[in-house]
């Protein structure tokens, strides 16, 4: 019987969805047949590869955030020559920078937003690009610390003053329309879903993980047109930064002037999340894919990335 570590948990900010995730793939994994080992892991590097000594013969990176969505943990499995789930050091640290990746998608012609990296310094002082605009952390995930700054809104310094996310921030173009996401698994892209957030204007980290936080609508229901470019990007964008297994695509689609609209790519998640209101299960169902063997098709397409 295939042996499974689960490595869950972590030590970023997006600890708690990890755990949650993580519980799932436990139990999807058992239900697949595996014999399953799940490791919490925390700030104790030499205690999380003890828990991985004998090894097993998959991880299954269950991870978010820094750490374990970044390369890092990526690196420590290739070095143990143990295959994991998921993308490999290169892809896993440049999805994560989202400056770098954005670099990426520009030199494969994908649409992206217009900004750039702002010291905090300069925030505080003023507007760095036309309003409305879009301030985010370049290196997390599950809209940490993202903020929309509109017209006649005062506070700009009060984010620069509150920052804890490094020196500087990411600082874009706000995309007026609607919040779109695709599933992709190897070579394929899945679904377009939309995302209505219940009660924010944007999808916030509440929306995503409160329990009816969001409403999903799959299969979006856009231009047929944006529908395919939305698939045909997801697929680009995975292949263009070399992630393998699967990844989630997340879009801006501005039809307030009708449709088809602009389709603007905001940014590649390496570890879709895994929990009970995340979306690329919803999409594998949609196919006709139940969780268990999402879970089992990620194990089967481990790999040793070193």
């Amino acid at each position: 019987m295939t042996r499974v570590a689960v490595l869950y948990g972590g030590i970023s900010a997006e600890r708690e969805v990890s755990l949650s995730s993580g519980k799932q793939v436990v139990i999807a994994l058992r239900q697949a047949g595996f014999a399953v080992d799940p490791i919490d892991v925390g700030t104790d590097l030499a205690a999380v590869i003890a828990a991985l000594t004998p090894k097993p013969d998959v991880v299954f990176n269950a991870l978010h955030g820094r750490f374990g969505e970044d390369g890092t943990i990526q690196g420590v499995l290739d070095w143990l020559e143990i295959p994991y789930t998921h993308s490999g050091v290169r892809a896993s640290a440049i999805a994560m920078d989202k400056q770098a990746a954005k670099a990426v998608f520009l030199s494969a012609g994908l649409p992206v937003a217009r900004g750039r990296m702002v010291a905090i310094e300069e925030l505080e002082a003023t507007d760095p690009i036309p309003l409305p605009y879009v301030v985010k952390p370049s290196n997390e995930g599950s809209s940490v610390g993202v903020e929309i700054v509109r017209a006649g809104d005062n506070r700009r310094a009060e984010i620069a003053r509150a920052w804890k996310f490094g020196p500087q921030a990411l600082v874009e173009e706000y995309i007026p329309g609607r919040e779109l996401t695709v599933g992709v698994m190897g070579d394929r892209a899945l679904a377009v879903t939309e995302i209505l957030a219940q009660a924010n204007t944007f999808y916030d980290y509440t929306s995503k993980y409160a329990d009816q936080g969001s409403r999903h609508v799959i299969p979006a229901t856009v231009h047929p047109d944006a529908y395919a470019e939305a698939l045909d990007v997801a697929l680009a964008a995975h292949r263009a930064l070399g992630c393998r297994g699967a990844s989630r695509c997340d879009f801006r689609y501005d039809d307030t002037a009708g449709e088809p609209g602009r389709l603007v790519l905001l940014e590649i998640n390496t570890q879709p999340g895994l929990t009970p209101t995340s979306l690329l299960p919803e999409q594998a169902a949609h196919l006709g894919m139940s969780f268990p063997q999402l879970c089992a098709w990620m194990v089967e397409h481990a790999a040793c990335r070193g």
